[in-house]
This record gives structure tokens, C-alpha cells and sequence, in this order.
């Protein structure tokens, strides 16, 4: 995504007492440290029946036969993808449709230093699509400093990482969440993301080499210290290339560069395989969370937290942050879903991160960061209703097992 240089409306204060404690306690309970070393899983063989990893036939790498068809029905090389044809992105080559979506693995294509080359995936919000609120949001929060994951990530938010992908302006970056597969309880590979992390929105298509990485950089080491980084210290639990996506219909038809009509239903998720080893995300993490899919009015929710690695200014993309309010309304027509929104000053790469609130004691996923204003004082979230739901279930119960 890309920040149109329009600045943001006047703000008008409101602070909020917070309950941080109780949210990041259960936060962190959920984060347990995974089973085995980074070393071990790596050793570990993949299950390639149930991926779409490109595979090595006689020294030549061969991509899986239905994602080649599906390649060839759209004009598209097959032996030139590997080797770089992804790179390609005329319009007429660019998949768009839901079911268009491929994504074979490369192996080895994530390196560190490509890594940290990715640019943050931002969405701002232009003055204009703010002025067509019609009153309907809450008055503009106060901005909330967004403060330093503790480390070792894994044993504090464990479920948080970073969503990688190529666009068409280079290798770019989200936020992403695992969370629980309600089908397959113990053995998730779903992760929750932002749409605009995968699909460009209805000038565009599927993003290319889309792969998570949990608990990336988990000491939060400076740029300084991973000048030699390994993958082990970047990436301590592997790259997860994701082998199917689902985001909703009005993201892939009316998202645009500042959110858009798609902006209220920003939301996607991940079918994710590793690139090495075969145990599932959930029991490689040691950590998932429940989403929750009531859209519980923001009036009802003392504390939203959101979690995320921002990486445009002042921020690098290298350390996880999160930021805690109250949150409020905020709706781009009132014949859109309100969104929620609270003060935050994480900026782009932050997009995708999980939104989290405590119920019963149990830390869940409420929303996922979309949109905010050019001077990164606030964010807004997609409520997850029966949309989002059915777009999460589809994808448990169609892919979600293999």
C-alpha cells in the first residue's frame, strides 16, 4: 500500500484509562516457547502431498502440476516462474480473481538481507475520506506512544510476526497473527492478516511469495547487530509460505491505495505450510489465538491492544511494538460497517498486526490494523463479523488439515 501525502483532519483529544496489565499478561500466557530447536525443525522434511512447494525434479525445479495448469491458463511461463517471471507484472498477467490465487515456494528466496530490503505496506487515509464520516465516528483519539514488545518475543506474543510479499514495487511487508483452526484444534496454519497485505484491491491482483514469519527477530536485535544476521536469528521458527488466501469479496473489488469503499473489510487469511519440517504453525509456535467474530460494538470494550512491527519512520521494521486504548468509531460512510480506532503511533508495516481484547480471561482476536492518517497518530480496524467469518471457515474447512 502506498500513503497519499494528504495531511489528517485536526485532531480533538481523548484519553482513555487503560488496563494494559490483564491484556498482556494474557497475552503473553497464550506464548509458550515451541517444542525442539530452530536447528531440529529445520532438519525436519516437509509434507509435500499437502503443499505447493516447487519441488526438485532431476536437479530441475518442477512446480506442482495444478498450480502449473493453473499458471498456463492465464498465459503465464511456467518455466520461467521460478527463475524470476514472477517478476512479471503486466496487467493482463496480474491474478486478480479469488480463485486465481497461486503462490509455489521458493526456496530460500527470503533471505535476511532481502528481508529487512522490505518496505512497509501502509494504508493512509486522505482529509476527504475522513470528511465522509457523516458524524457517525467518535471524536479523534489522543495519540497513544507505542511502546517495545518485551523479548524474547516467543514467550511474550508468541502468536505475532511479520507478513512478507513482493509487489510490484519490490519486496514489501505486513503484520500477521496465528491463530486457533476451530477444525483442527492443536494443529493450526492459519494466520490472520490485513487484505491489503495479500491483494492490491480492484486495480490490482494477488500479491506474489507470500510468507509468514513468526516471532521475526525474536530478541529484537538493532540493525547494527544483524549485520551478519543468520535466517535462525530472523527467522527462529522458519519461513511459512502461505498456500492458499482468502480475503473478502469488497476488499478484492473496492479496496484502493487509501483503504476505499474496501477499507471496512480489510481483512484476510492465511492456509500457511513451512518451507522446512512438517509439524503445523500452532505446535511449531507453541501458541494460537481465538478470533473473535461478534464485532462487539466499541462502547462495550474497555481495551483494544494492537500489536505489529511498524517499519516507515521513526520505526525500522526490526522490533515488534503495540499500542493500548479505548477504542472508538470510525466509519468512512454510513453505508459502511463502522471500523474501530484507537490512538497509536506504530506507522506502515504495522498494517495486518492482530487487534486483541481480554474476555473471560482469554486473550482473542477482535480486528487487524487497515488504515490511519499521514501524521501516524491513530489506526483503524475492520470489525470481524459474519463476513469475516465465513471467509475463515471456508478456509479451515477447505484447506485446513493438510
Amino acid at each position: 500500500m502506498r500513503s497519499t501525502p494528504t495531511p489528517a483532519a485536526p485532531r480533538r483529544g481523548r484519553r482513555s484509562g487503560l488496563t494494559a496489565t490483564g491484556l498482556v499478561a494474557a497475552l503473553a500466557l497464550t506464548a509458550t516457547a515451541c517444542d525442539g530447536s530452530a536447528q531440529d525443525k529445520a532438519s525436519e522434511q516437509a509434507d509435500a502431498a499437502a503443499s505447493q512447494a516447487a519441488e526438485l525434479d532431476d536437479g530441475k525445479i518442477k512446480i506442482p502440476t495444478d498450480i502449473a495448469d493453473k499458471l498456463k491458463e492465464h498465459g503465464v511461463d511456467v518455466d520461467k516462474w521460478i527463475d524470476g517471471g514472477w517478476q512479471d507484472w503486466d496487467k493482463d498477467k496480474w491474478l486478480s480473481e479469488a480463485k486465481d490465487f497461486v503462490n509455489p515456494v521458493i526456496e530460500g528466496l527470503w533471505k535476511p538481507d532481502r528481508m529487512q530490503s522490505a518496505k512497509e505496506a501502509n494504508k493512509t487515509i486522505t482529509t476527504q475520506d475522513a470528511a465522509a464520516d457523516q458524524g457517525v465516528s467518535d471524536p479523534e483519539p489522543a495519540p497513544v506512544e507505542a511502546t517495545a514488545e518485551k523479548t524474547p518475543y516467543h514467550d511474550n506474543a508468541a502468536p505475532v510476526g511479520k507478513v512478507f510479499f513482493d509487489s510490484p514495487d519490490g519486496p514489501a511487508v505486513c503484520s500477521g497473527t496465528v491463530v486457533k483452526d476451530v477444525n483442527h484444534p492443536g494443529r493450526s496454519n492459519l494466520v490472520w492478516t490485513a487484505g491489503h497485505c495479500v491483494h492490491a484491491g480492484g486495480n490490482g491482483g494477488w500479491y506474489r511469495n507470500i510468507t509468514f514469519v513468526p516471532s521475526y527477530n525474536d530478541l529484537g536485535k538493532s540493525q547494527a547487530q544483524l549485520g551478519n544476521a543468520t535466517t535462525s536469528e530472523v527467522a527462529p521458527y522458519g519461513n511459512w509460505w502461505a498456500d492458499w488466501v482468502s480475503t473478502s469479496n469488497e476488499w478484492i473489488q473496492g479496496g484502493s491505495e487509501t483503504g476505499g469503499a474496501g477499507a471496512a473489510y480489510d481483512y484476510a487469511v492465511l492456509h500457511v505450510k513451512p518451507e522446512q519440517g512438517a509439524k503445523s504453525l500452532e505446535e511449531t509456535v507453541g501458541a494460537a489465538l481465538d478470533v473473535d467474530f461478534s464485532a462487539p460494538s466499541a462502547t462495550d470494550v474497555a481495551t483494544m491492544g494492537a500489536w505489529g512491527y511498524p517499519a516507515a519512520p521513526p520505526y525500522n521494521g526490526l522490533q515488534m511494538f503495540k499500542c493500548l486504548d479505548r477504542p472508538g468509531r470510525f466509519s468512512l460512510s454510513p453505508t459502511l460497517p463502522a471500523m474501530y480506532r484507537i490512538g497509536c503511533t506504530m506507522t506502515g508495516g504495522s498494517s495486518g498486526g492482530g487487534w486483541f481484547r481480554v474476555e473471560n480471561g482469554e486473550t482473542k482476536l477482535v480486528s487487524n490494523t487497515s488504515i490511519g492518517p499521514e501524521n501516524n497518530t491513530w489506526l483503524a480496524g475492520p470489525q470481524l463479523g459474519t463476513g469475516a467469518e465465513a471467509v475463515y471457515q471456508n478456509m479451515s474447512r477447505t484447506y485446513g488439515g493438510r
